[in-house]
């Protein structure tokens, strides 16, 4: 295989687009922001904190249910055992039949506990069973530093997380498009209720997209929240912060104005010709598979290697793999995308051999 490096001088042009924004900070006990689409950190203030974390735990409840139970029109029966949660509650009733929909609903613009519970009894069977698969959900995350002991977010010495982990949790909920419509609602009608989404952000930032607020006497004010511009998505996350909205409006303005969207590949771009044998084509093109976007701030520099065969041997099918397309900012990497051919080469050697064999039968 050869390696080719190859500085990225066209794109760091235009880095030189986007002043600096003034240094942030935030007046929370901890803190991160996140670019969306890469995972990159763009802030971080004691972000691997352990930390309770109150009803932000329920975008973790929401993505299990969704996940286990991908039908939302599914009807839910209401148990007794269900009912009257401590804390906030969407008050449902013992016996009344409500879909998933309005539950989730219910779970993430109301934070209603009750509602919590149910979901997590529905999906589950139990409630306990519910919480070993958030967890499990969790390892799946690489949320190192998280353990839950119930679905609503409640105190309990079991029950914390990280900035940094609810981060992760929060883009994978955003990858999810009917948690993504749910958690952007700004006023929802639902199985005879009425709710409004206790994120304010949605109403007071541009480009908020939603997410979830919680709150507890001992955990304070928690907070994650997602912004979008120009294709561009932010997730922010805050722990016992009294300034929240308007520390995540600081977050936002300064990551939307310090980082750039970068393009680093586009799909079905040829990149290079590689050298082909056993066929009467010299070469054979090889293109990239996927879209590679990067966030970069003015004077960072990325440089591009290219992993393909010195040589490669017909026959070769059109979209097979030939290598990687990798980035680096600094020694890590930072992105890539698999390079395929983008053309389909027989053997001629084959070829040839067969018409032979053809020719010589005729004598």
């Amino acid at each position: 295989m050869k390696r080719i490096t190859a500085a990225l001088l066209v794109l760091l042009a235009v880095l030189a687009c986007a002043p600096e924004a003034e240094a942030v900070s935030t007046s929370a006990s901890s803190a991160i922001l996140v670019d969306g689409e890469t995972g990159r950190v763009l802030y971080a203030q004691n972000a691997g904190e352990r930390r309770l974390i109150a009803s932000i735990t329920k975008l973790m409840t929401a993505l299990v249910a969704v996940e286990t139970c991908p039908d939302l029109s599914e009807v839910v029966t209401i148990r007794p055992e269900w009912t009257g949660a401590e804390g906030s509650s969407m008050y449902l009733r013992a016996g009344e039949q409500v879909t998933l929909e309005a539950l989730l609903y219910g779970l993430l613009l109301a934070s209603g506990n009750d509602a919590a519970l149910a979901v997590a009894g529905h999906c589950a069977g139990d409630v306990e069973a519910f919480v070993a698969q958030m967890n499990r959900r969790a390892e799946e995350l690489g949320m190192e530093d998280t353990h839950f002991a119930n679905p609503n977010g409640l105190n309990d010495p079991g029950h914390y997380s990280t900035a940094a982990d609810m981060a992760k949790l929060a883009c994978a909920c955003m990858e999810r498009e009917e948690l993504a419509r749910i958690v952007g609602t700004r006023t929802k009608a639902i199985a005879g209720r009425s709710f409004t989404n206790h994120n304010k952000l949605l109403w007071r930032y541009e480009g908020c997209v939603g997410m979830k607020t919680g709150y507890t006497e001992k955990a304070g004010r928690t907070l994650v929240s997602c912004a979008e511009r120009e294709g561009q998505r932010l997730i922010a996350v805050t722990l016992n912060d009294p300034d929240d909205w308007k520390d995540h409006a600081a977050l936002f303005d300064y990551g939307f104005h310090t980082y750039t969207r970068n393009v680093l590949a586009l799909a079905g771009r040829e990149v290079r010709r590689v050298p082909l044998s056993g066929s009467l084509s010299r070469f054979v093109p090889v293109c990239t598979a996927g879209d590679v976007y990067y966030p970069l701030k003015e004077g960072e520099k990325l440089r591009a290697e290219i992993v393909l065969p010195d040589c490669v041997q017909a026959p070769v099918q059109r979209g097979e793999e030939a290598g990687r397309l990798i980035f680096y900012l600094g020694d890590q990497p930072v992105g890539g995308t698999a390079l395929v051919y983008g053309a389909s080469v027989r053997d001629d050697r084959a070829a040839g051999e067969g018409f032979w064999e053809k020719f010589l039968e005729l004598f």
